[in-house]
């Protein structure tokens, strides 16, 4: 029995199949699955040790990258240049910071960025030049740090320790204690000698208290014959007056009688005057005046 397969047909069937097969491992080997990725420069002064080339990239703890390249900075020796290949999605910002952390215990390093706030603008490249993205001290690298200043400055106050604790200052420090046992004794003996001032002073506080309470005894005695002397002086001033006021009576008395007798005489002169062989020749009585007999007032 002959077989009706033609053979011409398989193997151009074939042919095709695997040139379809080729064609689309080509396309999806070059455009099918592959990510666009940026590139990015971060330098580091400190050690790298457990980094390496495809560690991980974080952005606030989700992948985004890998390292691409790492080593020296050809511009400075002290600093180590890691080139990041960067999910081109990823929004680097112009405050974005790179840090160096390990994965627990097992040593293994990664780059973990952070910051980037949302009013920063993006880093983007600037020609050719591949954009720079600062970096912060690790953890490790701030306690290795702050271990450095604390073991600097322990050596510092041991040093000073060892100067004040040395055979001169030991000897100083004994003759100030010396001293100041002397001292205190001395402060004793002054105290002694204050408690007895102040004893003292209370029994003297106590006579001067005596002392002003008789004087303000005696200051009431004399006030009280201030008052008395006040009342007898009142009482003199009073019968004083009285007898004044009558001696002026009396004397305006005296002086109204001599105006009287003045105007008297006053008048006899000018009759005499008037008519002086009166004084010898005439025989009429004159007229009898004040307090004489017959006198009465017209």
């Amino acid at each position: 029995m002959e077989s009706k397969i033609n053979y011409t047909l398989v193997g151009l069937f074939v042919v095709l199949m695997s040139a379809g097969l080729i064609t689309f491992a080509y396309w999806l080997g070059k455009h099918g699955g592959k990510q666009e990725y940026d590139p990015y420069l971060v330098y580091m002064s400190e050690s790298v040790a457990g980094l390496s080339t495809d560690a991980s990239v974080k952005y606030k703890g989700v992948n985004v990258g890998t390292v691409e390249q790492l080593g020296i900075n050809p511009h400075n020796s002290e600093e180590v240049e890691l080139l990041l290949k960067i999910v081109h999605s990823t929004p680097i910002k112009t405050d974005t910071t790179a840090q160096l952390k390990s994965f627990g215990i097992t040593g293994l390093a990664f780059i973990e960025l952070s910051g980037g706030s949302n009013d920063a603008p993006l880093l983007k490249t600037s020609g050719a030049a591949i954009p720079i993205i600062p970096a912060t001290p690790s953890t490790f690298a701030k306690m290795y740090t702050s271990l450095e200043q604390l073991v600097e400055q322990s050596t510092l106050a041991m040093a000073k320790f060892d100067r004040i604790l040395s055979e001169k200052n030991l000897a100083n420090i004994t003759v100030i204690l010396a001293e100041t046992k002397l001292f205190i004794k001395d402060i004793r003996v002054q105290l002694q000698g204050l408690q007895d001032f102040i004893d003292n002073g209370v029994v003297l506080e106590k006579q001067v208290t005596s002392a002003f309470e008789k004087v303000a005894d005696a200051s009431e005695s004399v006030q009280t014959m201030a008052d008395s002397l006040e009342q007898n002086y009142a009482d003199l001033g009073h019968n004083m007056r009285q007898d004044v006021q009558q001696s002026l009576e009396l004397l305006n008395q005296l002086l109204y009688d001599l105006d009287i007798l003045a105007g008297d005489l006053r008048h006899a002169t000018q009759a005499i005057q008037a008519s002086p062989s009166d004084l010898l020749f005439k025989r009429s009585q004159p007229k009898p005046g004040p307090g004489e007999k017959e006198y009465h007032d017209k």
